[in-house]
């Protein structure tokens, strides 16, 4: 039987086995084989990150990725696929090509695919007729439309978070690119791991963000081992360098002329050994990410697992943040694009520290975590303290019941009047603080204090960021008075609530970013609506 798929995997056999790589131009089959991960033992309340992780990292090595042929039919394609064993979970999507993961029940079905990798072509005039699954959010456009429909600001500011966020399928997809990068990896760590950190994890990732990965090295036998009362202990015999960072950066060498070499997929990859945090980069074709990969950045780990319990501890409080980049990326608040602009961490933090001063506060301060932690939740980083507690059940909530509509005002207000000549915003301590340094926006890292993780911020996006600030707070108030709100009767074609201060800088009234003199914001705001009810009376008419 003719194949219709290649196999292009890494299959490791000891520290010195061969890379064996078999190629076709049409389709391929990816897949990762690696050790078990023992699952953490899940609890009563939300799951911690460590559990989240390694049930995706199980679901991972269970899973494979093929690229489909568009003359194969979807039946066709499960039944052979169902022949090695059962399938737990499937879907589709589109990049470069039409893709499917499949989650199997059990690992041993993944080396029964592999031995046979063949599926037969289907007549030429058959369609490959699946759904695929979204894997960018919509224009801002179409989500202005699907705003305007909703019949409250809350579902809006929901409506836009289910918009945004990962997908089960998504995530998935990012967890298996990290098992399929561990098969390269595993040619000189055998017994390394790589996970998913920062956004694609953190509860706060929208559609279409870069995949952070990182190499950890501490599951290497005898890596962690204590040195005995004895005094006496074998180890490993090892080519010795100056410092961690150039181990680090020898590493990431090697990995990165592998990823190049023989990643199927991989392209672009740049190796930056000289950042502050060293990295290799790369785009993965067939899953549309662009990826980072380091080696050393266990403090960022740390921030991940932060930002993940304040998202679990109130659905608030990822609601918001969304809302509020979402907002900040409408009116070229943030940008993809290095540079002067705030960025979503920033603006990450700077919803916690409102949520931090609402009365009764709605997140504790990282300081109240770190005094509810246990002795297992002891963590020292390169001198930082990164302890705070990891047990949901132990963190006290505070009975706060405003609305999404009510906070988000509230963001818009608070940051409006802040004092940032003089404060700096600190999560830590969950109040503001003097400035230790001369910068337009101060904000206090987490775990390294003595950086400022806004410094890159100038006075002019600062004043961008207050000025859009005030008239959202302004054109919140008008929204409240003056717009009718639900579907019964009412034209849903005119933008209302949120979908109004999302609106393209050019109809907002706001202008560039070269100073220029502005006329008032409540009349801008005034001519705004006017215009708009005037062509919604056009339209009816």
């Amino acid at each position: 039987m003719a194949s219709s798929f290649a196999v292009c995997r890494l299959h490791m056999r000891g520290r010195g086995s061969p890379v064996k790589c078999l190629q076709r131009l049409d389709t391929f089959l990816l897949r990762s084989i690696g050790t078990n991960v023992v699952a953490a033992q899940e609890k009563d309340g939300p799951k911690s990150l460590y559990a989240v992780q390694t049930e995706r990292q199980e679901q991972a090595e269970r899973s494979v990725l093929v690229s489909c042929n568009s003359r194969t039919t979807e039946k066709k394609f499960l039944k052979y696929l169902s022949r090695h064993g059962d399938i737990k979970k499937h879907f589709f999507y589109e990049s470069y090509g039409i893709y499917a993961v499949v989650e199997f029940a059990n690992r041993e079905s993944i080396t029964s695919l592999l031995e046979r990798a063949a599926i037969p072509h289907n007549s030429p005039n058959q369609q490959f007729g699946q759904q695929c699954q979204p894997q960018t959010t919509p224009p801002i456009n179409e989500l202005i439309q699907r705003l305007s429909k909703e019949e409250s600001i809350d579902q809006q500011i929901i409506s836009l978070t289910e918009a945004y966020q990962l997908t089960e399928e998504n995530s998935r997809l990012r967890f298996l690119v990290c098992s399929l990068l561990k098969d390269i990896a595993a040619a000189y760590f055998p017994e390394c791991t790589i996970r998913p950190f920062g956004s694609s994890v953190n509860g706060f990732g929208k559609l279409g963000c870069d995949l952070d990965m990182f190499l950890d090295l501490d599951g290497i036998s005898g890596r962690n081992l204590k040195m005995p009362k004895s005094g006496l202990s074998l180890e490993y015999q090892m080519k010795r360098a100056n410092s961690e960072r150039a181990v680090t950066q020898s590493i990431l060498s090697v990995i990165g002329e592998c990823v190049e070499q023989f990643g199927a997929g991989c392209v672009g990859v740049q190796k930056i050994l000289n950042a502050r945090c060293p990295l290799v980069r790369f785009a993965h074709q067939p899953s549309g990410f662009q990826c980072d990969l380091t080696a050393n950045n266990r403090v960022a780990m740390k921030s991940t697992e932060l930002l993940y319990l304040y998202g679990e501890l109130d659905q608030r409080v990822r609601c918001l943040v969304f809302t509020v980049r979402c907002w900040a990326r409408a009116h070229g608040i943030t940008s993809s694009i290095p540079g002067a602009w705030i960025t979503n961490f920033s603006l990450t933090v700077m919803v916690l520290f409102f949520l931090q001063k609402r009365s009764p506060p709605i997140i504790p301060t990282l300081d109240q975590l770190r005094d509810l932690a246990g002795p297992a939740d002891k963590s020292v980083i390169e001198g930082n303290d990164c302890t705070f507690v990891s047990d949901f059940s132990k963190i006290p909530l505070h009975s706060n019941t405003e609305t999404l509509e009510e906070l988000l005002h509230g963001f818009f207000e608070f940051y409006s009047t802040f004092a940032f000549s003089r404060m700096s915003i600190n999560i830590r301590k969950g109040k503001e603080q003097n400035k230790p340094e001369v910068a337009p926006l101060h904000i206090q890292n987490p775990f390294e204090t003595s950086l400022n993780v806004s410094k890159n911020v100038n006075a002019t996006q600062l004043d961008r960021f207050v000025a859009l600030c005030q008239e959202s707070a302004w054109l919140f108030q008008q929204i409240e008075t003056n717009t009718p709100r639900g579907l019964g009767g009412n034209d849903t074609s005119t933008p209302w609530g949120l979908a109004s201060i999302l609106l393209p800088l050019n109809v907002a009234g706001v202008k560039s970013r070269k100073k220029k003199r502005h006329e008032p914001a409540s009349e801008r705001i005034k001519s705004l609506l006017e215009s708009l009810k005037n062509k919604n009376h056009q339209k009816k008419s």
